[in-house]
């Protein structure tokens, strides 16, 4: 007994000072610069991969993972201790890496697929690979592993790729499992990650749930808006729908079962609400920083053509919920019991300093990782501003803070390795270009039926693995196949990325809408059917990009205003007549008529834009005089006599 005693503790212990050891890696990378590609990403994924057999177990159990999550403290949850196996295989996914740094020279002089690989080349390649495939499966499941396994397979038994080839690929190039994927994890997501962590330590996540309810807790379905406002805000640091999801819903979905909405409901709209923070700026999920590598540009142009789309897909979840609380008749929260806005501020309205700063020094001309560090170190010393949040800062806190980072970086960092595979795979057997050729033939060259099978594709993808691998497979296989068809890239990509973040909220596989329901104790099917209604206008916006680039900033200022006022009209008339309420209660063809007049307006075009105009002022002049016709027979009165 004492033995296991002394071995927790001693566990404990390391896996604090490996994380934290990670992080400085990190930081320090992107203060002093990076290490050579492979080093830098071999590092990466070996900090990643002891980490990852310290902490996660063979079984992979739901019980094991959460424990896992919050395991790291040495006064945290009593952590099932690693087996013999588990510390055989950390030593095993060690040995390939340690190779590659101890044989760096051999490794970059030589020509690769020219020269041939060692027989201790090949044992290597092949021990990464299987390493890299049972890691994954430990912190994400099995979905990817499998996609990548299957992948492997079409490499070696159908392009009939020679084993040894494959192998060079995938281990001893940058091409393969230390690829572009892997290389934005080490570069990008993690420190913002670790931002993130700062962020939550430091009490943020009490500001923003605090601001939501300040601005919007007072009015129809104030709850509701609530959990919208506060979502998006902490979707920004926290760059997942799950994670989101448990912050923000234990406070926000009893608030929503409180004032009068059902639990499903309630669940749809905090799962709906926290998978937009993917695609939130300034900070946006680790897909947002691969698609910048891929098409070779800053992430903070990224940031810039995400916003308006960010926007709409705000939009569209914000009026969901107020037509609905109109609908069913449901009142705010009492404004005495809410914080008052000037107050919040006051007391912590500093802590939106480190993001200011980053959006200061990203948009000064420097790199993105190094606006993170910036606002990262901020973090601590902007909270020992004020009384209201200096206990936040202490040494447990900030340790904590270190742990947080590293350890929510795992799975990213691994699905990158994993996705490397699949890419490398790809790459090397030209598949990119079957692909490509068979959606082409399959849509007729017909660019709406190709956006319909990428749209399916990545919602599949998504069902069972992160955004990110799932965006990465859809930019390799599919992106390109809607490029040929005359769709610009930033339009194409966006378009795969934000199918692959609307997957979490897709039955029958949403793991958003899973958390959701399990803290509202809602039906599971009823909850996912409810975030696909409320964010039905969402899953519109990415074929808005395509047909009209100005939504991406791309195009002058007038065309830019234009199609964003026309867009948003479009989504709350469709948004109205999907919940049944627009200045009134609707009938049958109202509602018929605003969702399409919000169609019409979503789709480029005068005269499209005009048709959805002329139904939409045809629906508000029969709902207000429907409106004066009610007050008048409420006040006794017949409604010739009120128009005399």
């Amino acid at each position: 007994m004492k033995f296991n005693l002394s071995h927790r503790a001693l566990l404990q212990h390391a896996l604090v000072v490996i994380a934290i050891l990670m992080a400085f890696y990190h930081m320090w990378a992107i203060a002093f610069g990076a290490a050579e590609a492979v080093l830098f990403r071999g590092t990466h994924l070996l900090f990643a991969l002891v980490l990852v057999f310290l902490l996660y177990r063979s079984t992979a159990k739901s019980e094991d993972k959460e424990l896992a999550a919050t395991g790291f403290q040495p006064d945290g949850p009593k952590l099932t201790l690693p087996t013999p196996l588990d510390y055989l295989l950390l030593v095993a996914a060690a040995a390939p890496i340690v190779y590659l740094f101890v044989n760096y020279q051999y490794i970059v002089n030589r020509i690769f697929y020219i020269d041939d690989l060692s027989p201790m080349d090949m044992a290597m390649g092949v021990l990464l690979t299987l390493i890299v495939l049972e890691a994954t499966r430990r912190v994400i499941g099995w979905a990817l592993p499998i996609t990548a396994i299957v992948f492997l397979i079409y490499g070696l038994f159908i392009a009939r790729l020679e084993p040894e080839r494959m192998l060079d690929q995938l281990f001893m190039t940058t091409e393969g499992i230390f690829g572009i994927p892997l290389s934005v994890s080490a570069g990008y997501v993690l420190i913002f990650v670790l931002f993130g962590s700062f962020m939550e330590r430091t009490g943020t996540g009490q500001l923003f749930m605090d601001f939501a309810m300040a601005l919007t807790g007072h009015t129809a379905g104030g709850p509701g808006k609530v959990s919208v406002v506060s979502s998006s805000l902490f979707g920004t640091i926290s760059g997942s729908a799950v994670a989101n999801v448990m912050v923000d819903g234990p406070i926000s979905i009893p608030l929503m079962k409180r004032s009068g909405f059902p639990p499903h409901f309630a669940a749809g709209v905090e799962a709906t609400a926290s998978t937009g923070g993917q695609i939130m700026p300034p900070i946006m999920g680790a897909a947002a920083f691969v698609m910048a590598e891929f098409l070779a540009v800053s992430y903070a142009q990224v940031v810039i053509w995400a916003i308006i789309p960010a926007i709409l897909y705000y939009v569209a979840c914000f009026a969901a919920v107020h037509f609905e609380a109109k609908r069913r008749g449901l009142m705010g929260l009492p404004r005495s019991e809410l914080p008052k806005l000037g107050e919040v501020m006051r007391v912590r309205g500093h802590l939106f300093i480190p993001v200011v700063l980053i959006l200061v020094v990203m948009y000064s001309g420097f790199s993105a990782p190094l606006a993170a560090l910036v606002g990262t170190l901020a973090c601590f010393p902007v909270a020992a501003l004020r009384a209201s949040t200096r206990p936040n800062v202490n040494w447990p806190n900030i340790r904590d803070a270190f742990v947080d980072g590293a350890r929510n970086a795992l799975g990213v960092a691994l699905a990158c390795a994993c996705a490397g595979i699949v890419i490398g795979v790809v790459t090397l057997s030209g598949l990119g270009i079957v692909f490509t050729q068979f959606v082409t033939h399959l849509s007729q060259h017909s660019l709406l039926l190709a956006l319909v099978l990428t749209m399916c594709a990545g919602i599949v993808l998504g069902m069972g693995m992160p955004t990110t691998p799932a965006y990465i497979i859809m930019t390799a296989l599919l992106v390109p196949a809607i490029i040929k068809l005359g769709v610009i890239p930033p339009a194409a990509h966006m378009f795969a990325l934000y199918f692959a973040v609307l997957s979490a909220i897709t039955p029958p596989v949403a793991l958003a809408v899973f958390a959701a329901a399990g803290i509202a104790k809602a039906d599971l099917w009823a909850s996912g059917w409810a975030a696909v209604k409320i964010g039905a206008a969402g899953f519109i916006v990415p074929f808005m990009l395509i047909y009209e680039p100005a939504l991406l900033m791309i195009g002058t200022w007038p065309q830019v205003i234009g199609a964003f006022v026309t867009a948003s009209a479009g989504i709350l008339m469709f948004a109205a007549g999907l919940h049944g309420y627009f200045i009134t209660a609707t009938v049958y063809w109202q509602r018929a008529a605003l969702v399409g007049a919000g169609l019409l307006l979503i789709f480029p075009g005068l005269i499209t834009d005009l048709a959805g105009a002329g139904l939409g002022v045809l629906v508000i002049l029969s709902q207000l005089a429907g409106r004066r016709a009610a007050a008048s027979l409420a006040a006794g009165r017949s409604p010739a006599e009120t128009a005399s």
